[in-house]
């Protein structure tokens, strides 16, 4: 099963709905998909379950042990501040290390408001993701100007949806 992260812990966020249309997308494919956001993870986990308090938190061992048992990621990643959200950053300080993402395979998709569609956040996590020895997906769409090319939560920009439509196709054939 492929696990869907949306990268923000923000209510209502533009990332769940692209995680829900990504998701939509892999069912075209007869593959099956869990959508994890990080808006569900314990509010106190980086004092709760990380560090010297790591597996004391059972809410976030749940969440931890969903991430373990996938081999395929799409991670959704907005861009805050010229890179992804902190949140983001400590869901994945979190995980074991290095097993839980060694040798597993991931998918990057980027949106932002500006035009640059997140690329500086998703080659940061590209970074990350090298490091901690997982295989990332050449094709990282970025959706620049989300808002505009957006109507009724759904893509209305022809471009975006074969995008995603095409990195869903590889990701299950990766």
């Amino acid at each position: 099963m492929i696990k869907i992260i949306v990268g923000t812990n923000r209510k209502n966020s533009l990332s769940y709905k692209i995680a829900n249309m990504y998701q939509e997308n892999l069912s075209t494919f007869g593959a099956e998909s869990e959508i994890l956001k990080l808006e569900d993870l314990p509010h106190d986990f980086t004092f709760s379950a990380l560090y010297e308090n790591n597996g004391k938190n059972e809410a976030y061992n749940a969440f931890h042990q969903k991430v373990k048992e996938g081999n395929k990621f799409v991670f959704i990643i907005p861009e805050y501040n010229g890179s992804f959200p902190g949140i983001l950053k400590s869901f994945i300080d979190g995980m074991t290390y290095p097993n839980s993402f060694r040798n597993k395979k991931c998918a990057l998709v980027g949106i932002s408001s500006g035009i640059g569609g997140g690329g500086i956040a998703l080659s940061h996590l590209t970074d990350i993701f090298h490091y901690l020895g997982m295989h990332v997906l050449a094709l990282k769409p970025k959706l620049a100007k989300i808002e505009e090319n957006m109507s009724d939560n759904l893509l209305t920009n022809r471009l975006y949806k074969e995008l995603l439509h095409t990195q869903a196709e590889m990701l299950i054939d990766f």
